[in-house]
């Protein structure tokens, strides 16, 4: 199915600047007001489905059920192999994202370790994006490294597969991002980076795995804004939704977020950074557009 948004979403990123994090209510409904996305109320979405703007820019794609038994199995067993990771990652207080209020156990016997981690073959700290070099992210620097991106290759090709369909310029921007960080790393003798992208399965360059966490509504500035993010989501859980409150819509689980369910959950977020991209001198993919307008394949 198809539901179309009455907004140009191209044109509604340009007013959104990267200090609005998307948590300021007040501000969040003055920008509904101005942009309104065309029908009264929440809408559901629990079929197969495209959301499309004015223009005919998809603005993302939801496909429930589409994770094979083998796939889940393999998500949660990487998600199991990272269980010190996760466990480190969550802090008393401080940022959201790892801040233990939003975590819970999951269910008895299956329940996979609470945290959020990054993994990426080229990570920039925070505050020195394009002003070093990238590194490989901390949890990929450890002498498990090889076993988990081998533990994770499988699921990150899938997700590659399905962009390669969803947005064909954004996946070949990727695959020269990747090439081009590639070789960079050699020439600069980069630390661990030749080894690791070698393994590396995924034309995203970035994946966070989130286990066990509710997540409040948010904009994720580190993205870039007319590519899409791969979001994969597993677990025994039942009862759970993903938000987009700026569009009006929620999806039977996927500024948005997800409320906590009943069971074990576990979130793959694949996505792009727009600094690597810089840093490897690869211009933007633009938006990805219905058949028969502006989409077509480099």
């Amino acid at each position: 199915m198809t539901v179309k948004i009455q907004i140009d979403i191209a044109r509604y990123s340009k007013l959104i600047s990267p200090k609005n994090t998307g948590h300021n209510e007040e501000k969040e409904e003055k920008l509904l007001e101005r942009c309104p996305p065309g029908h009264e109320g929440t809408k559901v979405v629990d079929k197969p489905a495209t959301i499309i703007d004015v223009s005919g820019t998809i603005i993302a794609w939801y496909l429930p059920d589409a994770l094979t038994e083998t796939t889940q199995k393999e998500i949660r067993a990487a998600t199991n192999l990272l269980g010190p990771s996760l466990e480190k990652s969550v802090k008393a207080d401080g940022n959201w994202r790892y801040n233990q209020e939003w975590f819970k156990q999951g269910s008895e016997n299956v329940g996979s370790t609470p945290g959020c981690i990054n993994l990426s073959p080229a990570w920039f700290q925070q505050g020195h994006e394009n002003l070093s070099d990238p590194e490989v992210s901390a949890s990929l620097k450890g002498p498990s490294s090889e076993n988990i991106l081998k533990a994770i290759a499988r699921p990150a090709a899938i997700a590659s597969a399905a962009l390669r369909v969803m947005h064909p310029q954004q996946y070949f921007a990727g695959l020269r991002a990747l090439s081009h960080l590639r070789d960079k790393a050699v020439s600069k003798e980069l630390p661990q980076m030749p080894e690791t992208l070698q393994y590396w399965a995924s034309v995203f360059n970035s994946l966070s795995i989130i286990s066990n966490r509710e997540t409040p509504n948010h904009r994720d500035h580190l993205s870039i804004p007319e590519c899409f993010d791969i979001l994969t989501t597993m677990g025994n859980y039942s009862n759970a939704w993903m938000s987009m409150p700026s569009l009006q819509l929620e999806f039977r689980i996927v500024r948005h977020g997800v409320d906590g369910g009943e069971g074990d959950q576990i979130a793959w977020a694949w996505y792009m950074r727009d600094s690597l991209h810089i840093y490897a001198g690869v211009p933007s993919c633009g938006w990805a557009m219905v058949e028969g307008r502006i989409l077509t394949t480099v």
